[in-house]
């Protein structure tokens, strides 16, 4: 049986309600997964007819089934569209969509969840607290740990990129990198691989702190004193980890293609040569929740919003990821 997925709208201000209408009318994804839609519908419905892009059929539930060739979407309710500015409203409306396919997911209404793109800015100006999808996710669904991954299957292999630390300023990102983290982190990428993505036997490459993960020391001290060690126990603990390596020439030499995944210690490390490699086809997933959660890997596009131009291969793509992982949970 296809799994159904609940695709979010983000924040309407943006391009998610776009991406969302073009990748349900791409026909490889239809036999893959049944689409729901969940947010505001009179957005929806608006960049439909704008769009050429619809009909839409409100739904009052998941269980419930749209017509042959309409979107099915789950209102939670009418939100006004304020092309490319960030709004309070915006982002309440972006976060109530989350709320709602994350519990349908954890109740077992939905086998999985695809978010577009929200704005940090604006859900923080609607008062919620958490920095993106990944941490609001984590304390929505209880999960202990979590591990935010950029996943694209490019031609010289599958590039997956795993944060230490995920959306943390620079000056902070030193003292947050321990042991503990990295050796958690570790932990429950290596389980996530296995477990979502069916990797058997994870390998996975860890890239240093400082410049030339530390250069013997002559750079800082935090990769022969916190990395190495976190490194050498994961290892004991049955992780296949190595490293630290020095993260410009691992990724110029194209070593990420020999392993299965590669965990960086802060977002730009990792996600800045990701997004140079496989920018428009990668996947932001999160491993480590109860749920199946992915997302395509750009922002809001406020600046092209509501001009029909999005390109949505990013979305589509974070579909076909959640559809593969639903399945596989399933089985």
């Amino acid at each position: 049986m296809r799994p159904t997925l609940a695709l979010t709208l983000g924040d309407p201000n943006g391009i998610g309600p776009e991406i969302v209408l073009k990748a349900a009318r791409d026909a490889g994804l239809a036999p893959l997964a049944r689409l729901v839609a969940v947010g505001p519908a009179n957005v929806l419905e608006a960049q439909a007819d704008a769009l050429g892009l619809g009909p839409i059929t409100r739904l009052d539930g998941f269980a419930d089934v749209a017509p042959e060739g309409t979107l099915g979407v789950i209102d939670t309710g009418d939100a006004e569209t304020e092309w490319g500015r960030t709004t309070a409203s915006g982002g309440r409306a972006a976060i109530d969509a989350v709320a709602r396919a994350c519990d349908a997911c954890l109740s077992g209404e939905a086998d999985g969840m695809v978010t577009a793109p929200l704005s940090k800015e604006a859900i923080s100006l609607a008062g919620v607290s958490f920095p993106g999808h990944t941490e609001y996710l984590q304390d929505r669904t209880g999960a202990p740990d979590v591990v935010m991954v950029l996943a694209s299957n490019l031609a010289r292999g599958a590039l997956r990129v795993a944060l230490t630390t995920v959306h943390e300023p620079i000056a902070r990102v030193a003292a947050l990198v321990t042991q503990e983290r990295i050796g958690t982190v570790l932990n429950t990428l290596d389980a996530g691989l296995r477990q979502r993505l069916g990797v058997p036997e994870p390998r996975i490459a860890v890239l240093g702190l400082n410049p030339h993960a530390s250069d013997g020391g002559v750079i800082g001290a935090e990769d022969l004193t916190v990395v190495a060690p976190a490194v050498e126990a994961a290892r004991a603990r049955g992780v296949n980890a190595s490293g630290p390596f020095p993260a410009d020439a691992f990724f110029g030499r194209g070593s990420w293609s020999r392993v299965d995944a590669v965990l960086a210690m802060y977002h730009d490390q990792g996600l800045a040569p990701f997004k140079a490699l496989a920018m428009g086809g990668g996947v932001n997933l999160t491993l480590g929740l109860p749920i199946v959660r992915t997302s395509p890997d750009h922002g809001t596009a406020f600046d092209i919003a509501g001009r029909g131009i999005a390109d949505a291969s990013s979305f589509a793509e974070a579909v076909r990821m959640a559809a593969e992982m639903a399945v596989m949970r399933n089985a």
